[in-house]
């Protein structure tokens, strides 16, 4: 980092806005992953085997620890039919 680059000092300072707010928006897609599947009576492995993905690939989005991508929250959209 350059001495003069206000830009990554203040990012350094402050943090990036977008990336926060990404990572609340996964935090909250999990979350209602977490309550669609409750409410329905399934489990994590249940989706696993419904959108053909590794249970631990799941575990890893509702624990927060991998992003959501936009075609995984489709396709997790259409399997469980989240309700606003």
């Amino acid at each position: 980092m350059e001495e003069n680059d206000f830009v990554s000092i203040w990012l350094e300072e402050s943090g990036n806005p977008a990336i926060e707010e990404l990572a609340q928006l996964n935090l909250d897609v999990a979350s209602k992953t977490e309550k669609t599947l409750a409410d329905k009576g399934l489990s994590p492995n249940d989706l696993a085997v419904s959108l053909d993905i590794n249970p631990d690939e799941i575990n890893r989005w509702l624990t927060g620890r991998h992003t959501f991508s936009a075609k995984i929250i489709k396709e997790i959209s259409g399997t469980l039919e989240f309700k606003n």
